[in-house]
């Protein structure tokens, strides 16, 4: 690791101004994942701007009934804290699926939304990545690859995004806030993360020096019915091969709305909107889940040897639906 500065920040407007005047800069939350990145030599900062002491470590209800989560709020408290847990339970058991509790003691929601992949071609200097060295190549396509993508990749990258907590959120369209020196701004998370299409190294929609100040849930009912499902190759710790956020409203039988948002399977947490519509208005049947599940997946676009992917994916959105099923006849 080479010599960094180091800056401690205490309010916004200061954290935007140090960035944009050191490019070279990044901001450090929990540094769960920053930190490994520059022990690896992947990210190399200049300087450190450490926010954890920024006045957004709250999550409180806005008066149109929008849960307001601060960026520096810790993911254990998040998945604790009672309105989360009562009103959106799939983004509790989607925090409480990560990691281990002493990095979600340091990991914050910010961060947690910029964390970046595990894929061991990025994360080793010593092989080509494009996401890392743009042109350099992806092995990947032709390496280890039984944990990469099969929805959104394209010939220049078949990385998987990390997040647990970030699929639960884009299932219940959240939307992230940030500042900038020009002010503020926000992005519905269907917007946050780009496309891989031939620049994954380009990996948000962020502006250029833009602090992630905060996450609206906007209200979602349906939510109240809700799980997460993450499926890993050890029961301890471990990154998913596949994971799904789900929501369920089922009134004599039919399903009246549905959200699902898959992990694990491309760049960035999948809405599944194509197996949504496929089910709305549908009997609330296995057979139904399934066919759904089908039409979002006949995009999938595996390689040789992540294809038990695809069968994962189906046999969880029929598992996960079909529980939350019972649970709303109980």
């Amino acid at each position: 690791m080479r010599e960094f500065g180091y800056q401690r920040v205490f309010d916004v407007s200061g954290a935007v101004a140090l960035l944009g005047a050191d490019p070279d800069a990044r901001f450090l939350g929990g540094g769960t994942n920053l930190v490994d990145l520059m022990k690896t030599g992947v990210e190399r900062p200049a300087r450190l701007v450490d926010v954890r002491e920024l006045p957004l470590d709250r999550v409180e209800s806005a008066a149109d009934g929008s849960l307001l989560i601060g960026a520096t709020v810790t993911n254990s408290d998040l998945a604790a804290h009672p309105e989360v847990r009562r009103r959106y339970p799939a983004l509790t058991q989607a925090v409480l699926a990560g990691a281990s509790g002493q990095l979600r003691n340091m990991a914050t929601v910010g961060g947690n939304l910029l964390q970046r992949t595990r894929c061991g071609y990025f994360t080793d200097v010593t092989k080509p990545c494009n996401k890392r060295l743009p042109g350099s190549g992806c092995p990947a396509l032709t390496g280890e690859h039984h944990n990469h993508a099969v929805l959104g990749a394209s010939e220049h990258c078949a990385a998987t995004h990390p997040s647990d907590m970030a699929v639960a959120l884009a299932a219940f369209d959240a939307v992230v806030s940030y500042e900038t020196a020009d002010g503020p701004g926000e992005l519905p998370l269907a917007e946050f993360y780009l496309p891989v299409g031939d620049t994954p190294h380009l990996e948000t929609a962020l502006p250029p020096g833009a602090l992630i100040t905060g996450i609206t849930l906007p209200p979602a009912p349906v939510a109240a019915v809700s799980r997460y499902r993450k499926v890993r190759e050890r029961a301890s710790y471990a990154f998913a091969i596949g994971s799904i956020a789900a929501a369920l409203d089922v009134q004599d039988g039919v399903v009246r709305e549905v959200r699902l948002a898959f992990g694990a399977v491309a760049s960035r947490p999948w809405r599944a909107r194509e197996a949504e519509r496929a089910l709305t208005g549908r009997p609330a049947t296995a057979e139904s889940f399934a066919a759904a599940a089908d039409a979002e997946l006949a995009a999938a676009r595996p390689l040789p040897h992540n294809t038990y992917k695809v069968t994962l994916m189906r046999n969880l959105v029929v598992a996960v639906l079909t529980e939350l099923t019972e649970e709303t006849a109980r």
